[in-house]
């Protein structure tokens, strides 16, 4: 099989400084908060809104002819007398504007990089940015996101990479909480880079074994952080049967990634489990050719896992985590599993399969009864591309959560909303659960009625009766445009939440 030669995983991302030394040759750009900001009495801009049309809404970035302020063309641009690039709006000065407003500084400024080079000049790869006065430790924080995601670039080629910003240093010297917010904004928005690599890999590089292998070598290069691989015999030994059934039609057999964050003094035991499927054909119960090329990220949740555990293990917060990826990849062969047959999961309990393009649940149920089993964590918490039906009830930017605990639904919610990921409470809806119940198995693995709602209680049926959430992403975890820190291919989504998440219960 030919494979591509891909970017380091994880991808470099752009350094974020809260103050330090001026950079030669860095060029300026000015935060505000509206076009007032530019017109107050004393400032050098004064006046520069009008005659530059600066509205100061979101994400707005104005490029500056340097003359019009006096300057020079190619004069330095930092210190007291600097002449601004660009001028960005914050809007009111929400985090979420702040986080759109750093991408979109960053995406000009990349674009300047390459215009620059591409007429034979030095491509200015530092930025410096002046925010306005009195930001805060959490509006820092959400810009430095906005670069960091803003930029994030992949792209397999033989042509040599172009110019893009590799540094962005905050103007001035910022207090002791908003230097440690950016720090920690750069690791987690780190994870959600990471969680973009694993799932934009093509599936000619990606399958099982690679993401079981990139997995290792993230634990063995992140303090704290230990992974287990477990590959086909150790499955069948242990009756993984969902796993080996998906599995079962690819020449890739399937690997269970298992990583494990263990602090000194934690209680708290938290147990993430994210679906790893590498390709999906659909098996037997194939999809149509239109859009399949995409199934290359249908790991992206167990991408947004792994990385998670990388954050989590970095920022070393007090609570023990541990994660399971089951990944394997479904394809369509002699040997796939078919409708109609009944599957025993890891534990005992049965699944009579009524569509093999229902995959996902499949290996999380095995991998849901092995972690509770195992590890009797006080909560868990598992994420998948599910189903299309969530697609349709939440659209492309919103993740589902179903729960059994209105704590830690809460939970969920709350740490999107610090992460800047947006999540809408599903119902369990019991009068679906007679459809799941089957006649010649425990339970229907495609089950009539409304799609995302009866996969959520098939796998409820394996969460043995603890604290549980199912977070569905398929909506939000690709995108095909550019919107806010988005850009397109897989997004990362996810990533952010679980990190939040896990500081929550240390």
């Amino acid at each position: 099989m030919a494979r591509a030669v891909l970017p380091p995983v994880p991808s470099p991302i752009v350094e974020v400084e809260a103050g330090g030394a001026a950079r030669r040759g860095e060029r300026l750009a000015v935060v505000h908060a509206g076009p007032d900001a530019l017109s107050e009495a004393g400032s050098p801009h004064a006046g520069t809104a009008a005659d530059l049309q600066i509205t100061g809404k979101a994400g707005e970035v104005v490029d500056v002819p340097v003359k019009a302020l006096g300057g020079t063309p190619g004069a330095e641009t930092t210190g007291d007398g600097a002449v601004p690039t660009w001028f960005v709006g914050v809007g009111d000065g929400e985090p979420a504007q702040y986080r759109s407003a750093g991408a979109a500084l960053v995406r000009s400024a990349c674009g300047l990089a390459e215009a620059e080079s591409d007429a034979g000049r030095r491509a200015p790869t530092h930025v410096a940015v002046r925010l306005p006065a009195g930001v805060d430790a959490e509006q820092a924080a959400a810009f430095t996101t906005g670069v960091v995601l803003g930029a994030y670039r992949f792209r397999v080629t033989g042509e040599k990479p172009k110019p893009a910003v590799t540094a962005v240093r905050f103007d001035g010297e910022p207090d002791e909480e908003v230097a440690a917010a950016v720090a920690r904004a750069r690791e987690v928005a780190a994870a959600s880079a990471l969680a973009r690599d694993l799932a934009n890999a093509p599936s000619n590089v990606k399958n099982p074994a690679w993401l079981a292998d990139v997995a290792a070598s993230v634990a063995e290069q992140t303090r704290g952080l230990t992974a287990t691989v477990r590959d086909e015999t150790w499955l069948a030994e242990q009756n993984f049967g969902g796993m080996l059934a998906v599995g079962g039609g690819s020449v890739s057999p399937p690997r269970l990634i298992e990583l494990a964050y263990r602090p000194r003094g934690a209680t708290s035991h938290l147990l993430l489990v994210g679906k790893g499927i590498t390709f999906d054909t659909g098996g037997i119960s194939i999809k149509p050719a239109a859009g399949m090329h995409l199934m290359r990220t249908d790991m992206a949740a167990g991408g947004a896992v792994i990385a998670a555990m990388r954050a989590i293990a970095a920022l070393r917060l007090p609570v023990k985590v541990t994660a399971l990826v089951p990944s394997a990849e479904n394809h369509v062969s002699g040997s796939a599993y078919r409708p109609g047959d009944i599957v025993r999961h890891y534990g005992g309990r049965t699944s009579e399969v009524g569509n093999t393009d229902a995959e996902g649940r499949m290996v999380l149920a095995d991998a849901l009864g092995y972690g509770i089993q195992r590890f009797r964590p006080d909560a868990v918490v598992d994420v998948a591309t599910l189903t299309g039906a969530m697609k349709v009830a939440l659209g492309l930017r919103t993740g589902g959560v179903f729960a059994t605990d209105d704590a830690l639904a809460e939970s969920v919610c709350a740490a999107g909303d610090r992460a800047g990921e947006q999540w809408w409470r599903m119902p369990l809806l019991e009068d679906h659960m007679g459809d799941v119940r089957s006649e010649i198995a425990d339970v229907k693995q495609a089950a009539p009625g409304p799609g995302a709602v009866t996969a959520a209680l098939f796998l409820r049926e394996f969460a043995g009766g603890l604290p549980w959430a199912h977070l569905d992403i398929a909506g939000p975890a690709r995108a095909e445009k550019t919107y806010d820190e988005i850009v397109p291919g897989g997004t990362g989504f996810g990533a952010r939440t679980l990190v939040e998440l896990a500081a929550s219960y240390s």
